[in-house]
């Protein structure tokens, strides 16, 4: 067959030049099932581009004067989504809930552009934002988004309070099998004590600061879930520089995260992940303590309390400059689960073994002495639990966790110990 036309029906505001890099494809197909194909495939695209609340497919022969016998119309029938929305949801974060309202202005100039606020309540963390996005035509992946935010946060580890107020720009884009992020974020920090009982060394963290930084994201995901994979890898590796265009905060933070995933027998999986990182201050002022590293906690080593691992002040944890922190987990299906597809699916038994340690170094010292430091007071743990998925965006885990290696000044959670986020380690 041969597809002499393709029809969108139904548009508005959006202009036909951005529609025709998503369904140019359709007219390359050769028979039939070939052009199902395809058509369904422009649909899809058509339903990213986040401007329609529906795409529908008609297929048919042609007519008309220049009509082949072998010749097909291909008509889109498309409803726009409305020009104002808005939405309520709930979000889960690492260990936080919050409750999210939002307003958002889709296809604002006719090519896939979205002007969004938003407004955040959580247990921690308040926020308030507004958006743009900006897709290239025919390169949805390659987009531009900028940002201006206003983000109030507490941190009762740190018994620190801070309200961070800035603007960033990203830009996104695909490279072969990698993705990319490169961003420039310009922020206003004013950091303040929690509580009365607040240790000097957080008091003298606070104050108000300028942070202007340079950061770039690689990432390679082969995983067939973000959530409960059962094969394929994952290599995050960010970079970022302070100081060079701006600020009062100077610092060089290299970190990466490294997750394998291979299916065994009977359903279950066998997972293995990896994080680590550096922090280099740049000049001599030291670190901050709004960009050090934290660990421990049901997302990341478990059995541990919340982020109460490595240096500490009177009971308040500061942080690290250093950190590695290593996981193997064995997931199952539960006994008993209803067939594949059913509610079962959701639930996994969870086997874990994790590790890690997080400290400052000596800059001085050299390579030999940063690992033989790192290697040092090794915090790990072990234990048993279920795993709840939640969509394919966050999960739920309940573990009987025992701590090993604690050091004093560590809090740890031994027994019983929830958590709920969307990044495990």
């Amino acid at each position: 067959v041969v597809v002499q036309h393709v029809n969108i029906q139904g548009l508005g505001r959006t202009k036909e030049d951005l529609l025709g890099y998503e369904i140019s494809d359709v007219f390359h197909a050769k028979n039939l099932i070939d052009v199902m194909k395809r058509a369904h495939i422009a649909r899809l695209r058509l339903l990213r581009l986040g401007v329609f609340k529906e795409v529908e497919v008609l297929i048919d022969t042609s007519e008309g004067k220049d009509a082949l016998p072998n010749g097909l119309d291909v008509t889109f029938e498309v409803t726009e989504i409305k020009r104002l929305t808005g939405s309520y949801n709930t979000m889960v974060g690492n260990n936080e809930g919050s409750m999210v309202l939002g307003l958002k202005l889709p296809n604002v100039f006719g090519r896939a552009e979205k002007l969004t606020f938003q407004f955040s309540y959580g247990t921690k963390e308040t926020s308030y934002g507004l958006s743009f996005f900006k897709p290239q035509p025919g390169y949805f992946e390659r987009n531009l988004t900028l940002n201006l935010y206003k983000v109030t946060g507490q941190f009762p580890w740190s018994s620190l309070k801070e309200t961070d107020r800035g603007l960033s720009a990203e830009l996104n884009f695909p490279l072969g099998v990698t993705s990319h992020t490169l961003k420039w974020e310009g922020v206003w920090r004013e950091l303040g004590c929690l509580a009365r009982s607040a240790s000097f060394a957080v008091r003298e963290e606070s104050g108000h600061s300028l942070k202007s930084a340079l950061s770039h994201t690689m990432s390679i995901d082969s995983r067939n879930s973000a959530i409960f994979p059962n094969r394929g890898a994952l290599l995050r590796i960010n970079q970022e520089l302070a100081g060079y265009t701006g600020g009062d905060a100077s610092f060089l933070k290299e970190d990466f995260e490294l997750q394998l995933n291979r299916q065994l027998f009977w359903d279950s999986v066998l997972s293995a992940s990896l994080w680590g990182g550096m922090l280099h201050p740049i000049g001599r002022q030291p670190s901050c303590i709004a960009d050090r590293f934290y660990l421990g906690g049901p997302t990341s080593v478990r059995g541990f309390g919340m982020y109460s691992i490595g240096p500490q002040s009177e009971g308040d944890y500061l942080g690290g400059e250093a950190y590695w922190a290593g996981g193997l987990h064995l997931y199952t299906p539960l006994p008993f689960r209803p067939g594949k597809g059913g509610f079962g699916d959701l639930f996994r038994t969870h086997f874990f073994l994790n590790a890690g340690n997080l400290c400052n170094l000596n800059y001085g010292e050299g390579p030999q002495a940063h690992l033989q430091r790192l290697a040092e007071c090794i915090r790990w743990s072990y234990g048993a639990g279920i795993v709840l998925r939640l969509g394919n965006i966050a999960r739920l885990e309940l573990n009987y966790c025992v701590p090993m290696g604690v050091q004093s000044g560590d809090r740890i959670c031994d027994g019983v110990q929830f958590g709920a986020g969307i990044r495990f380690l």
